[in-house]
């Protein structure tokens, strides 16, 4: 197994670890309202998923 000689820097520990950024969500459009929202979870504009009405809208089309 491989040991490091020296301890690494702050710096160098942080600059290296700069590189490990979250990926942002891929969205989806919804097939009745065509709304942004995540693939595989009910919209969020009309509550629908699947062809299907799940929930109440949690905001309405004119909000900001």
């Amino acid at each position: 197994m491989a040991v490091p000689k020296r301890k690494m820097s702050r710096s160098n520990t942080r600059a290296r670890r700069s590189q490990w950024k979250a990926t942002a969500a891929d969205l989806v459009a919804c097939p009745q309202c065509k709304a942004q929202k995540l693939p595989h979870q009910a919209c969020p504009t009309c509550g629908a998923y699947n062809g299907r009405q799940y929930v109440e809208a949690l905001r309405t089309e004119h909000e900001g």
